[in-house]
């Protein structure tokens, strides 16, 4: 008989085995390179834990953000604006009628007093002239026979010759005569003056501004012929809310620029207070007064300044905008011996045009205070100044 041989299970046993085994192996690899990483890790995080921390930041600041504790008197000024206007000045009139014969003088031109300005013809007014020293004469004349009248008269009254009513009548005519005389003296006194008049001259010394008569034009009584300034003294009409009123006095001192003058500044005083105020504005008129004796200012300028109200003895003076604020109290920080301070101070006095305040103890002349509004400062940070930028050009 022929038998099969039946397959052996143990001939299958080591091919099942190697296909369930790859899986384990990758298992195991996989496990271990996760072990591997997580222990890398693990060392560089313990050599992490043994570094020093960092050091802090030093601030930096630079010569516009520190300001320096000063000594200086501190000023409360009001604003003001006005135009500038001669204190003297005139329109120099005709004072007789007639053709103008001469003109000396132009515009722009300075003129002394009594200078000659323009000749105004004279034949008619020595005409009249001429014709009241005739009549003066005449009555000379009829004064030298009432006198001679009147002489003999009392001597016949004082004789009772006459009566004294025939007296009376001599002397009657007597005074008459001297009483024309004098009329006539003062009409020539007048046609002289007229004859001086004719010759048109400076009322003071000044500046021609405006020349309104020209040669061959007739003139009338009191026609305008030049306008005269003075330059030496000029004034500023300044309005101010009444509201300030209170603490403006004069004499007070006013500075002031013009434009065209760069950082050159005029002084003045305040002259005058109008005691009314303006309708419309309600505000109330300042009289300035300016000494310009090199004559730089003008009529016309248009003047922009202040008005000094009243000055404090010298004090400590720091920026307003280093004081800070907290809880009530007022403190500034400081930068000393490298770092960063902080000193409660006590205000005093505050000037808001120059942006300063006086401090009254908390500072001493000299230190250097935080002026910029940085933010996040603490008392004892680190911090250094910064030298100021070289100028371009400059370096090297």
């Amino acid at each position: 008989m022929l038998f099969k041989r039946k397959p052996s299970h143990d001939a299958s046993a080591p091919a099942t085995g190697r296909r369930y085994l790859k899986p384990v192996v990758a298992t195991i690899a996989v496990v271990a390179v996760l072990g591997a990483l997580v222990g890398f890790r693990a060392t560089q995080a313990s050599k992490g834990d043994g570094k020093k921390p960092d050091a802090p930041v030093t601030l930096q600041f630079t010569p516009a953000d520190i300001a320096v504790v000063e000594v200086r008197e501190l000023v409360r000024s009001i604003a003001f604006s006005g135009s500038l206007s001669p204190l003297v000045q005139t329109t120099v009139r005709s004072k007789v009628s007639g053709e103008v014969n001469r003109v000396l003088v132009r515009e722009g031109e300075s003129v002394a007093a009594g200078a000659l300005l323009a000749q105004i013809d004279t034949a008619d007014l020595q005409s009249r002239l001429e014709a009241r020293i005739a009549a003066l004469e005449e009555a000379k004349a009829r004064l030298d026979i009432a006198e001679k009248n009147r002489a003999n008269n009392l001597k016949l009254l004082r004789q009772k010759f006459i009566s004294q009513i025939a007296f009376d009548t001599t002397q009657s005519t007597w005074e008459a005569g001297l009483a024309s005389v004098r009329s006539e003296e003062a009409q020539v006194t007048i046609a002289r003056r007229a004859m001086e008049d004719a010759a048109v001259r400076a009322p003071f010394a000044g500046i021609i501004a405006r020349r309104m008569a020209n040669r061959g034009e007739k003139v009338g009584i009191d026609s305008p012929l030049f306008a005269l300034v003075d330059l030496e003294r000029m004034e500023i009409e300044a309005p101010a809310p009444a509201s300030e009123i209170p603490s403006i006095r004069v004499g007070q001192a006013v500075s002031f620029r013009v434009d065209g003058y760069g950082e050159r500044a005029f002084v003045g005083r305040v002259e005058r207070i109008n005691p009314v105020a303006d309708a419309g504005s309600r505000s109330i008129t300042l009289y300035l007064s300016v000494a310009n004796r090199d004559g730089a200012l003008k009529g016309g300028m248009f003047a922009k300044g202040r008005i000094v109200l009243d000055r404090t003895t010298p004090a400590t003076v720091i920026p307003a905008s280093a004081v800070r604020e907290e809880a009530g109290q007022s403190f500034v920080f400081t930068l000393e011996d490298g770092k960063i301070g902080r000193r409660a101070v006590t205000l005093g006095f505050a000037e808001p045009q120059q942006g300063v305040v006086e401090v009254q103890s908390g500072l001493e002349k000299g230190l250097k205070v935080v002026s910029a509004r940085v933010s996040g400062l603490k008392a004892g940070s680190p911090a250094v100044l910064k030298p100021a930028a070289a100028a371009p050009g400059k370096e090297g």
